[in-house]
């Protein structure tokens, strides 16, 4: 089994859905054009070990996009100021998050700019 990701015009991810294996042909194409073509969507396959093997970087997840120019997989953006590292393909703050201990935690505020850390509780 594959799994698959539907995207809007804006490459936007709109459903995943499980699927035949990415080596398997159907009616003589290949899964991805298939499944374009049923649902008149584009699609494209995305994979749980992205991670390991760097298979369009990221497991797609609604409302992340698509990013034809990299063939990547990102998450929705977190923040406004938060940008893209085309190396990792994760979204980063404009400022790195402090270091903690287990008693704290990091919050980020658009509004300030900056990481407010408190307690647990």
């Amino acid at each position: 089994m594959a799994h698959y990701a539907f995207l809007d015009e804006n490459n936007t991810v709109t459903d995943i859905i499980v699927g035949i294996d990415e080596d398997q042909i159907i009616d003589g194409i290949d899964p991805e054009t298939w499944y374009s073509n049923f649902r008149n969507q584009p699609c494209k396959r995305t994979s749980y070990n992205a991670a390991i093997n760097g298979f369009r970087k990221n497991y797609a997840v609604i409302g992340g996009k698509y990013l034809p120019e990299f063939d990547a997989f990102v998450s929705s953006q977190p923040y406004p100021s938060w940008q893209i590292n085309y190396i990792n393909f994760q979204w980063e703050p404009p400022l790195p998050i402090p270091q903690i201990d287990g008693s704290q935690i990091a919050s980020w505020s658009e509004e300030n700019q900056e990481w407010i850390v408190s307690s647990r509780q």
